[in-house]
């Protein structure tokens, strides 16, 4: 797979990159869509709301079918930061985690504002899109660390007790920066990780999950990724509970037949390493993407937060076209999904004849502005 900076990709190779984008992106919207309505229920009354089998379709949630959660807003933001990352790298101006804490901050304008500012130029296209001006749930975590402007790190990170999955489930685009080397991937996912979830176990599991993505997205096997994950991870003080999790689900899938008591075991209490690791199970085992999806959200944990990192790995792995197009068709926001992922993947591989020393396009600095 050709690098991100001037590399010349076959056509073919374009067009396996976008599916794997367009797989990724819609993958996250669809699994949080169909975790969503079960996200606060114990798999008991899951089983009751929606019958013996659990949930095996979209159900309401926020007055319609598929409907999306606060993961699914933050993956896009995170997708728009990293484009923006790559525009402003004209200007010599290159540190992408101050690119996507800007994003970050643009979503939480959507938390507290009643639509749209057109005063704000440098906004871009997707702080514009009106149906993204809702709130879904965010965690407190999530509200406190973009609530100022003071940008957390790994060193001074933000909530630094913080132990939830909502960074690992925002982390995928990190993964689809296919020219990066895997190391600088995760240290990416790591740094964004901790301007809202200062834990090293929820930064470590968010850079553990690009990791994973970013070889399923460069043709890997999913058990061959999670390897490289744990190699990477080897080398980070504080990486054992999550280094413990990955080995944990790949155990697991020895154990027999899948079922909610395995994926509840691996979820444990709902943090990040927990859900990491049933969500790798559940890509794993999972006999096609619906199938994996299912087991995912079928939990008494958080089952936005499972089914949009489960979709992540499925959509990374097998492309858009292996998703459920009954879902796709009734998923919130899917033309936004889509518009961003082929500007991700048109960035990624054509960069240089949008921006750059021989010119610029106008409508593309207009949708990414530099400043």
């Amino acid at each position: 797979m050709g690098a991100t900076s001037g590399a010349v990709w076959g056509r073919s190779e374009q067009q396996d990159f976008r599916s794997r984008v367009r797989g990724t992106l819609l993958g996250v919207a669809v699994g949080d869509a169909l975790g969503g309505p079960a996200d606060a229920l114990s798999l008991e009354e899951i089983r009751t709301a929606y019958g013996p089998e659990g949930l095996l379709d979209l159900a309401f949630g926020h007055g319609r079918r598929g409907s999306v959660t606060h993961h699914t807003q933050l993956t896009l933001f995170s997708v728009d930061g990293l484009i923006r990352a790559q525009v402003r790298r004209d200007t010599g101006a290159w540190h992408p985690p101050t690119d996507l804490h800007r994003a970050y901050l643009r979503w939480a304008a959507t938390q507290r504002d009643w639509g749209p500012d057109e005063r704000r130029k440098d906004d871009g296209w997707l702080a514009r899109e009106e149906w993204l001006y809702a709130r879904r749930e965010p965690t407190r975590a999530l509200l406190v660390g973009f609530g100022d402007a003071a940008m957390g790190t790994p060193e001074q990170p933000k909530n630094p007790g913080e132990l939830g999955p909502e960074a690992v489930a925002r982390s995928a685009p990190f993964g689809l920066l296919v020219g990066w080397e895997p190391q600088l991937v995760a240290q990416l996912a790591v740094e964004c990780a901790a301007q809202s979830h200062g834990h090293p176990i929820a930064y470590l599991s968010a850079g553990a999950y690009a990791v994973i993505v970013h070889a399923l997205a460069r043709g890997d096997s999913l058990d061959g990724a999670v390897q490289r994950a744990l190699a990477l991870l080897a080398t980070r003080p504080g990486h054992e509970p999550v280094s413990d999790a990955l080995q944990h689900a790949l155990g697991t899938v020895r154990q027999g037949i899948p079922g909610p008591a395995r994926v509840e075991e691996l979820a444990g209490d709902g943090t990040a390493d927990g859900l990491l690791a049933a969500s790798v199970y559940c890509a794993l085992v999972g006999e096609d993407v619906q199938h994996g999806l299912c087991l995912a959200v079928n939990q008494s944990g958080p089952s936005a937060a499972a089914g949009a990192l489960t979709g992540g790995l499925l959509g990374a792995m097998h492309g858009d076209t292996a998703l459920p197009p009954g879902w796709l068709a009734e998923l919130e926001g899917r033309p936004t999904v889509l518009e961003l992922a082929d500007d991700f993947a048109m960035e990624m591989t054509q960069g240089p004849a949008l921006h750059g020393p021989a010119g610029s396009s106008p409508g593309w600095l207009a949708r990414y502005p530099r400043a």
